[in-house]
This record gives C-alpha cells, structure tokens and sequence, in this order.
C-alpha cells in the first residue's frame, strides 16, 4: 500500500478549520479511495469541506498534500501537529526536498 507524509484534518465537530491536524504518514490503498489514519479507516468522498468520511465514526476529515508556504489551513492560523515519525522527511521538504515517494512530481 502507498505510503506518503500528508495533511490531515478532522472537521467534524468544528467550525470553519478549527479541528486539529497533523501532519502524518498516511497508507492508502492501490485505488487511492481508503485511508488508514490512526487506526482509522477513512473512504473517499465529495463532501462540502472534506474528502474523506471514518467508516466506523462517519466524522468527515480533510487529507492533502502538505504545503511548502504552511498554507494548508485555509481560514485559520492554526498549525498542525508534526508526529515526530515524520518530522524530519517534512522539514527537508520545507526546505525544499521532495516528499518520499513524490520525486518525480
């Protein structure tokens, strides 16, 4: 299963880019369509403000690439949590590295 360092926020239960985020590693599936995220399964979906929903919770979360500019919070100033697993992939892409498995685009 693909495994990539991405963006992640719950927005269930929260205003406007108010749930907490991370920056985490994710493993999807060949499809791209399942997430597994801190033991959770995540499903692919067109919702409103979010991507993907929780199988077993529903709580709706939205996943992206992380942005080299910190943007990824877009009407908040609030910063994600970096687990310390992939703290160190992540600033050498802040400091303009690619993302492990992203070399070529």
């Amino acid at each position: 299963m693909p495994e990539r360092i991405m963006y992640v926020q719950l927005k269930t239960g929260f205003n406007t880019d108010r749930g907490p985020a991370w920056i985490t590693r994710l493993r999807f599936s060949k499809s791209w369509q399942t997430a597994y995220f801190r033991g959770r399964t995540l499903e692919r979906y067109g919702g409103f403000d979010s991507n993907f929903y929780g199988l077993d919770t529903g709580e709706e979360f939205w996943i992206s690439g992380p942005k080299r500019d910190r943007t990824d919070v877009r009407y908040s100033s609030q910063q994600p949590e970096i687990e310390e697993d992939v703290r160190a992939e992540y600033e050498a892409f802040l400091n303009g590295a690619p993302l492990p498995g992203r070399e070529n685009g």
